[in-house]
């Protein structure tokens, strides 16, 4: 194989957090390649917020400034596709892309993201990052004091309920179906002014993603602004878990302190590894993650561990 394709390390997923982490070794001097099929998670979202510098630009305009200046590192290089396979090798790893390119590397990086998985409710998903949402840090000082929902039940949907009431006083929250609360909290709800509906939801109505009405099956319909929950979720790539990484309980891939997965030489960086989900974060995370990759690397230079 050309040593075209051969790098220090391979970064699948070229969003923040894998660009983080290219930065990182673009000025370490690493080879690099991010390999990335241009499908972030946010690319449906407006505007991304809590970000210092960034504030209120939209996920495209960061991103594509993050990659001009990742662009900026000689030895970082980019291939748009989607990596299909990835096989243990002597001195590293080889992927397999669905171009049908193959390319090594000593060391890889998994910054992938997860896939939500929507509710099966009409117009859910057009909503899903709009004006449905997942985290108040980012979105919650748009619709502050505004008629705002949450779609949960349980301990999840009395939890998230005492933290939007922060943002928010006119809060229901919607069970879809009977209320499994305890006791206890439903009266710790009304008496913060929290209303509980346990009507079944048919469809969210909308205008090109922004929230107008909940429709509920029995015809009835209620006004609000935006709706928050936490959505169940699958790994983005199913790579990790074929290649052996651990995952959490929750679904995440487990790392330790260095970002390092449970397989030597994986590391794994950004959405998929925690639920503190934003912009920040990844891109704090994926410069950790670069540091920690280049000190491994010069760790086994020195102890003669890699060729």
């Amino acid at each position: 194989m050309s040593d075209k394709k051969h790098f220090d390390v391979i970064i699948i997923g070229g969003s923040y957090s894998g660009l983080a982490a290219a930065m990182a070794l673009g000025r370490a001097l690493r080879k690099v390649l991010i390999i990335d099929s241009e499908k972030p998670c946010n690319r449906q979202t407006p505007y991304s917020h809590n970000f210092l510098t960034q504030d209120g630009k939209t996920p495209k305009e960061i991103a594509t400034l993050a990659k001009q200046q990742v662009t900026m590192y000689d030895s970082v290089e980019f291939f748009n596709s989607l990596a299909t396979k990835v096989s243990k090798t002597e001195n590293g790893f080889e992927v397999q892309t669905s171009s049908g390119d193959i390319f090594k590397s000593k060391k890889l990086i998994f910054a992938t993201g997860i896939k939500d998985e929507m509710p099966s409710i009409k117009g859910f998903s057009e909503c899903w990052g709009i004006s449905v949402l997942h985290c108040p840090y980012c979105h919650g000082y748009e619709v502050r004091n505004e008629t705002t929902g949450i779609f949960g039940n349980g301990e999840y949907g009395f939890e998230f309920s005492k933290l939007i009431s922060n943002w928010t006083k006119d809060l229901t929250l919607f069970t879809n179906g009977k209320s499994i609360l305890t006791v206890e909290q439903s009266a710790i709800l009304e008496r913060h002014q929290i209303k509980i509906m346990e009507k079944e939801i048919a469809e969210l109505e909308h205008i090109n993603g922004q929230l107008q009405n909940i429709i509920f099956k029995d015809g009835s319909k209620k006004s609000v602004k935006a709706i928050y929950t936490r959505l169940p979720f699958e790994q983005h790539c199913p790579i990790p878990e074929q290649l052996g990484c651990e995952l959490t309980e929750d679904g995440y891939i487990k790392i330790d302190d260095a970002h390092k997965t449970t397989i030597n030489g994986i590391f794994a960086s950004g959405d998929n590894v925690t639920r503190m989900r934003t912009v920040a974060n990844a891109v704090s995370m994926g410069t950790t993650t670069g540091m920690m990759v280049n000190k491994e690397l010069i760790e086994e230079k020195f102890t003669n561990k890699s060729k």
